[in-house]
């Protein structure tokens, strides 16, 4: 099993977007998106990634 990310941790998902973990969930962590080299926008610059769809960049 992957490890989860910890509250700090940048964070790669969708393969263009990168952000900071601010609360980690049971099944998700919810994310300060920090880079986004895609179209899509996100309200805030804050979503919820799944365990399972990110890669941790660097640990905090």
């Amino acid at each position: 099993m992957m490890e989860a990310a910890k509250i700090g941790d940048e964070i790669l998902f969708n393969k263009k977007v990168k952000g900071i973990v601010e609360k980690v969930n049971e099944n998700s962590v919810i994310v300060n998106i920090t880079e986004n080299k895609t179209d899509a926008e996100y309200i805030g610059n804050k979503t919820v990634v799944s365990h399972k769809n990110y890669k941790i960049i660097s640990k905090s």
